[in-house]
């Protein structure tokens, strides 16, 4: 078995960008591209974190779900959300 796959565009990929359609995008423009920017590692940081248990797959196509309820992962703007208050146990 080998380790890449020919894309529709006829350029080597890894063999894992066949198992849904958004991986060809993703591969290409994200994965395995180091990133400089804090707000854009901070996106990267806390969607892993979130894949725990879940497919990559998920993750990616609720995305912009996650970039509007964390600001687009803007951390001077959710820092200093006030905290859910819990009852006193």
């Amino acid at each position: 078995m080998t380790l890449t796959t020919s894309a529709p565009d006829g350029r080597p990929r890894c063999r894992w960008c066949d198992a849904a359609p958004e991986f060809l995008h993703y591969h290409d423009h994200e994965w395995g591209f180091p990133v400089g920017d804090d707000q854009r590692l901070f996106e990267k940081l806390c969607l892993e974190g979130f894949q725990s248990g879940l497919s990559w797959r998920t993750i990616l196509a609720k995305r912009d779900n996650f970039r509007a309820a964390f600001h687009d992962f803007d951390f001077n703007r959710i820092a200093p959300s006030p905290r859910p208050t819990s009852p006193a146990c």
